[in-house]
């Protein structure tokens, strides 16, 4: 009660959930803007997708150092769980591939598909996460929590029902390829966060030392994804052809949007990340509507309001009714005494 009374802790969950709200809901819609309106040539995702990674990394040594206190620790510990620890990396290496794959899905997804739709869409995440949370973690849901999970997929159908069209921009879109690469991104997103939860709890071994692992390994996957796909056009334009203040903005947004989140998700709850994630939407929504023309349908609007209820119903405590049996003996056993 009194963390809840405190205003600096009050104060800073505002921060946090204000940041996370503008980070998710910006980074949708710059990133759509990079791949539909912008009149400048077109980058290359791949190499956009492998610096969020470098940047990452560095991000990440700098948390380490702060942690550890000393050059003389940092390098103690990097050599102790980097160079002397393949089997830790090859661990890791499981989560970056997957990620690699997520986080090109996005740039396929936001050039096929509206900043709002994706943001709604996106948030499918959360039965697959959850889903995998069960199989692997050996969680339970609630039922109202089933219920939600429910309410979200019929929201997302709706919504992709019949997709809301942005009049602003000129390039050909394929909704269908849209949807395709939400899914895989969804599917990514459930297995790698929860497969990365699971390596966390298993050792004591600090955050940032897993990050560094996953990040390395991230380079690694990601490069190879440059080669093999844009691999000739990159040799023949240059790995930073294309890129403007804008698309540099959008790998910021990714490097430091991600870790910002992976650091403050502790300090917020469940509720407070449902309020995020509905308030992104509705930033997301506001800003298609201004830059990108959207013309909102009654279907959308009805599938997003579901999308965000769902959110908020998945996020609520779970009922403790493990006192609720024993209140009932306890009664039924004074009702006994009386009697006799």
């Amino acid at each position: 009660l009194g963390d809840c009374l405190n205003p600096v802790s009050v104060m800073f969950k505002v921060y946090c959930l204000s940041v996370m709200t503008l980070v998710a809901a910006t980074y949708t819609v710059v990133l759509r803007y990079t791949r539909t309106i912008s009149s400048t040539a077109m980058y290359f995702s791949t190499t956009a997708v492998c610096i969020t990674e470098v940047i990452k990394l560095i991000l990440s040594l700098g948390m380490l150092t702060k942690e550890t206190g000393s050059l003389g620790r940092l390098k103690a510990s990097i050599v102790e769980h980097v160079f002397q620890s393949p089997r830790e990396l090859l661990k890791l290496s499981v989560p970056s591939v997957v990620y690699a794959v997520q986080n090109n899905m996005a740039f396929v997804a936001l050039s096929n598909l509206d900043a709002a739709v994706y943001q709604v869409t996106y948030q499918l995440k959360i039965p697959c996460t959850a889903l995998c949370m069960v199989l692997m973690l050996n969680r339970s849901l609630s039922r109202l929590q089933w219920f939600s999970v429910f309410m979200l997929c019929l929201g997302v159908t709706l919504v992709q029902w019949k997709p809301a069209e942005a009049t602003k921009v000129q390039v050909e879109q394929n909704p269908f390829w849209g949807f395709m690469a939400i899914a895989v991104a969804v599917l990514c997103s459930g297995f790698a966060g929860v497969y990365f939860e699971k390596v966390l709890k298993s050792s004591d071994t600090s955050l940032w030392v897993r990050n560094i692992q996953m990040y390395l390994s991230g380079i690694v996957v990601t490069l190879a994804g440059v080669y093999m796909t844009d691999g000739a056009r990159v040799i023949e334009k240059g790995f930073f052809y294309g890129y403007t203040p804008w698309v540099c903005f959008v790998v910021f947004l990714a490097s430091v949007g991600g870790l910002y989140t992976s650091v403050v998700v502790k300090y917020t709850d469940n509720i407070m990340k449902g309020f995020s994630a509905a308030a992104a939407i509705v930033l997301s929504t506001v800003a298609s509507v201004t830059l990108f023309g959207l013309q909102i349908t009654a279907t959308f609007a009805c599938g997003a309001m579901l999308v965000c209820v769902s959110i908020y119903l998945y996020g609520l405590p779970k009922q403790d009714t493990t006192k609720l049996p024993r209140a009932d003996t306890d009664k039924e056993a004074r009702q006994k005494l009386i009697t006799v």
